[in-house]
């Protein structure tokens, strides 16, 4: 049974076994009115806790049984105080008790607790990162698995909140979704949370919504959990350039707040604790030590994958990528990185033209697939808004003049299992098609017109 609707049903039984002191003590001063109605609340009680044991555990279990006989004994001792025959209150105890004696070893073993986990991502084509976890809940019966998206906001220039989004529509149709409108943290308080975006307010583009801080809702539950939306090109622990570099990613409120964090790699978790003890001191190494656990991110587990799944792909990326015979066109995955154009907007914006202009010498035989990172137009208007209208500019030329795929849905996985090869910035999704075996290979934003490129 789930844990809220199981702590309704121990409350009542335990109020059953107080009542029945009451009912005694009615019998025992003669106040059989009250004892009466006393009565009649504990068979309501009774039948309330059997619907819910049905409702949650099926038809045909022992303490249903129990309880309906339960209710027969009730009601026999309603009708004897409501008719004022003669009855002892030690009568009343004995019958009452055995019953529920009985009741109580069969509940134990008929309902057992079913924990609740619960699961808050905020950007849908970041759910990788949590999905096979989600997975491995949801096929255990011991715990309900429950996927909440929640809220997010863009952010002005100054940090104050923008545009409002909710992505929950945008999830795979297998991930049932229950609104942040009707699950309540605070009142239901799950065994355990996960989410995926550690920055609470200290992110410049982007926040969850307010109330889904790491810092405010690991009060709501028993143990929270971070795993990171992304995977990075392995650093060098005993390096500390690479351990400094890290201080983004690990000095984060999600780190810090969580009671355990899940990072790609043992090698990588040694960067995570030494950038943690730069900050905290020496003395809380085993701490972060015993917080942090390099067991692997489900993103790369995904993406290893990826050639056994089966994908439905738009029509219009079919009509673009087969050729008139059958055969398919090659397709390279373009990757354009918020790093890149936060670095220099202006010749990220001259190199992607550059790109598509290379590609269109090879359109008989190659398809561009253009996917920019999820954040990048928010990131562009909050950060470098003197680019935005270039930017839109040439993306609606590349949509208007269908020069390639511009893929900008909440599947990334999609997307590279339908690829050839990787181009583009060094960027976490370098990982995934490495991971996948599929080749990669990193532009140079600085260089243009490479048209004897071989794919």
């Amino acid at each position: 049974m789930k844990k809220q609707r199981k702590k309704r049903a121990d409350d009542l039984l335990k109020l059953l076994g107080q009542a029945h002191d009451q009912i005694v003590q009615s019998v025992r001063s003669g106040n059989l009115a009250e004892a009466g109605e006393i009565l009649e609340d504990c068979q309501n009680a009774a039948i309330s806790i059997g619907t819910a044991i049905d409702e949650e555990e099926g038809e045909g279990t022992d303490t249903v049984r129990l309880l309906e006989e339960y209710c027969e004994l009730v009601y026999q001792l309603h009708e004897a105080v409501f008719q004022e025959k003669a009855i002892s209150a030690e009568d009343v105890r004995a019958a009452l008790d055995k019953r529920f004696k009985n009741i109580g070893n069969a509940y134990d073993r008929d309902v057992p607790l079913q924990k609740e986990v619960v699961f808050l991502p905020y950007k849908a084509s970041m759910w990788d990162s949590l999905e096979s976890v989600w997975e491995t809940y949801r096929k255990d019966a011991r715990w309900n698995a429950v996927v909440v998206p929640i809220p997010y906001f863009d952010k002005n220039p100054d940090g104050t909140l923008k545009e409002f989004h909710y992505e929950g529509d945008q999830f795979p149709e297998y991930v049932p979704i229950v609104s942040y409108h009707n699950y309540n943290l605070q009142e239901i308080h799950p065994d355990r949370i996960y989410i995926h975006n550690p920055y609470d307010d200290c992110n410049i583009v982007t926040t969850v919504h307010p109330d889904y801080y790491a810092s405010r809702i690991k009060e709501y539950t028993d143990k929270l959990i971070y795993i990171p939306y992304f995977v990075l090109t392995e650093y060098d622990p005993n390096n500390p350039a690479s351990v400094a570099s890290m201080a983004h990613f690990a000095q984060v409120p999600g780190v810090v707040h969580a009671d355990e964090v899940i990072v790609q790699s043992e090698n990588m978790k040694k960067c995570y604790v030494e950038a943690l003890v730069r900050l905290t001191g020496e003395k809380t190494r085993t701490y972060w030590e015993g917080k942090i656990k390099g067991t692997g991110s489900p993103k790369l587990q995904k993406a290893a994958r990826i050639r056994e799944q089966a994908y439905d792909y738009p029509e219009d990326w079919l009509r673009k990528i087969m050729k008139k015979d059958g055969r398919k066109k090659r397709v390279i995955f373009y990757n354009t990185s918020l790093t890149a154009f936060l670095r220099d907007g202006d010749a990220m914006i001259d190199k992607i033209q550059d790109v598509v202009n290379v590609f269109r010498g090879y359109s008989e035989e190659t398809v561009l697939l253009w996917r920019p990172h999820p954040l990048l137009e928010a990131t562009i208007r909050a950060m470098r808004p003197a680019l935005w209208g270039r930017y839109r500019s040439f993306v609606e030329d590349f949509l208007e003049e269908e020069i390639g795929i511009f893929d900008d849905s909440a599947d990334l996985y999609r997307a590279i299992s339908i690829s050839d090869a990787y181009y583009g910035d060094q960027s976490s999704v370098v990982q995934l098609f490495t991971t996948a075996g599929i080749p990669a290979m990193i532009q140079n934003v600085d260089i243009r017109e490479q048209r004897q490129a071989k794919w």
